[in-house]
């Protein structure tokens, strides 16, 4: 699946990804995750993206994007919108979709493997176009919660699936070990556009 003569990028659709972790039990050290893919090929660029509150005085991702900011990912951020949905619920919305998809083509010319951390459906399209420009696609996500956290139809253009429960062992954070918590708006509802 990797090939060492490759130039890799990854991008982590964070919202997306820590909903997978969560529901599988597995905490990422994202250290450990970028040293895996650096012995796996030329790893050029490892994105991150995730919205953000930004009228909140403390947003519990914060310290988890400074970190990954000074550690050789690059963090991409946009405002996140609230609303109340109509049954009286505060939900948060914050997708980036748009962003990743533009930075993977861009990046498209130069890198030969991509490696996208998602299970939303909707970045089906971008993968079968980034094959049709010749790039090998992985994407990483679960099938191992009921239901799958992946779109059926992603998991089947992509070129690789990796199941994440597969690389606890390469870049699992140790459990006594306290993380910086990824979430958005913490007991809030979240909603990323995310179809599974």
């Amino acid at each position: 699946m990797f090939d060492q003569r490759e130039k890799m990028a990854l991008f982590i659709d964070g919202a997306n990804l820590y909903a997978t972790s969560k529901a599988i039990g597995f905490d990422i050290d994202y250290k450990k995750m970028l040293a895996y893919f650096q012995t796996q090929g030329y790893l050029l660029r490892a994105y991150y993206y995730t919205a953000i509150i930004e009228d909140q005085e403390y947003s519990s991702i914060r310290p988890l994007i400074d970190w990954l900011d000074y550690n050789g990912y690059r963090v991409v951020t946009k405002p996140a919108k609230e609303f109340t949905d109509a049954a009286g619920r505060r939900k948060v919305k914050g997708n980036m979709d748009i962003e990743l998809a533009v930075d993977a083509m861009e990046l498209s010319d130069t890198v030969d493997h991509m490696i996208l951390f998602s299970g939303d459906g909707d970045f089906r399209v971008l993968v079968e176009a980034l094959q049709r420009k010749g790039r090998k696609v992985s994407v990483v996500s679960t099938v191992s919660t009921q239901p799958s956290m992946i779109a059926d139809d992603l998991r089947r253009q992509a070129d690789h699936f990796i199941e994440l429960t597969s690389l606890k062992s390469a870049f699992g954070r140790d459990p006594s070990e306290r993380p910086p918590r990824p979430e958005l708006a913490g007991d809030d509802e979240y909603d990323d556009d995310d179809d599974y």
